[in-house]
């Protein structure tokens, strides 16, 4: 089982009413709860952990996650409220407005923590999950208790949600160099690590502890970089609706893919072959072109594909 830990959350997507009037309609969604429904969809045992809420949005998310086979067993439960994110579209680019104080998810504790069954092989982090406390010390902590196990973390940075920039980066980057995968941007990697050749940065993602590392550039495509590897996959056509989930759905279809290879244990992610990591990249794309061509965070059933 490959689990998903981070927020989970719903998107108000903006709508206009038949009077014409703007308007906001709900929709499941969050960086790391898209990429477990993804991972789900493409026919991998998935699990989720954060706080869920048991109000009406907490409902829909957790319905949500039962109907693409996500497991919850291991996510604790709260009558705490839902975060909510606001979307503006502009060019088919998504920008967010979080309410997210006092949630059922920012507010997981390290005594919320769970004993990890022996099934789960890999963890995969990130997102706003990892910007404020206490959830965003407690899942550092879990990363830390499954050194054990193979994890992955996508930053899916979004500067205008942190107000500690010193303690965010000094978090992330203290999760990054203990992540066994990294999936990163080129737009989070140059806030991260500056200007310059987005390649050539990648290089300190794994001079840090990094074993591979997904760089993903838009329009055109993703690389997976190792020590001694650069290889790139083209992104697949599509005619966007917009590009909400896209990064995540990535996610799931690249470690779906290492996870068909038996490629998710700490001795295998040091000895890739090119061939598995263009599968990876090739899955990842595949996926990330049928959610950018419908509306919202909406990922690819196995069959799809």
């Amino acid at each position: 089982m490959i689990l998903c830990c981070g927020e989970a959350l719903i998107d108000m997507l903006p709508r206009e009413t038949q009077a014409g009037e703007a308007g906001f309609a709900p929709h499941a969604g969050g960086a790391v709860f898209n990429t477990a429904i993804a991972l789900g969809r493409l026919g991998v045992s998935t699990g989720y952990f954060s706080g869920l809420s048991t109000d009406l949005f907490g409902q829909i998310l957790t319905r949500a996650l039962a109907a693409s086979n996500v497991d919850i067993t291991l996510a604790p439960l709260s009558d705490r409220p839902t975060t909510l994110a606001f979307v503006t579209l502009k060019n088919g680019q998504a920008t967010y407005a979080f309410y997210d104080e006092n949630t059922a998810g920012r507010m997981l504790a390290p005594e919320d923590l769970p004993t990890l069954p022996d099934d789960i092989k890999a963890l995969f982090f990130g997102g706003i999950s990892l910007v404020n406390d206490p959830a965003a010390s407690s899942f550092s902590l879990l990363q830390q208790r499954a050194a054990d196990r193979i994890t992955m973390i996508d930053p899916n940075i979004r500067p205008s949600f942190i107000t500690d920039q010193a303690a965010y980066r000094d978090r992330i980057n203290t999760m990054l160099a203990r992540a066994d995968i990294v999936k990163i941007s080129d737009e989070d990697l140059h806030w991260l690590e500056g200007a310059g050749d987005p390649q050539a940065l990648a290089q300190n993602l794994l001079a840090r502890g990094a074993k591979l590392v997904f760089l993903t550039e838009g329009a055109a495509g993703a690389r997976a970089i190792t020590a001694t590897q650069n290889r790139f996959v083209a992104a697949n056509p599509a005619k966007v609706a917009d590009t909400v989930g896209a990064g995540d759905t990535f996610n799931a279809g690249a470690l779906a893919a290492l996870h068909g290879a038996g490629a998710l244990s700490k001795a295998a992610i040091t000895a890739l072959s090119d061939s598995t990591l263009d599968a990876a990249l090739s899955l990842g794309n595949r996926a990330a072109a049928v959610t950018v061509s419908r509306p919202g965070a909406n990922p690819p059933w196995k069959h799809e594909l």
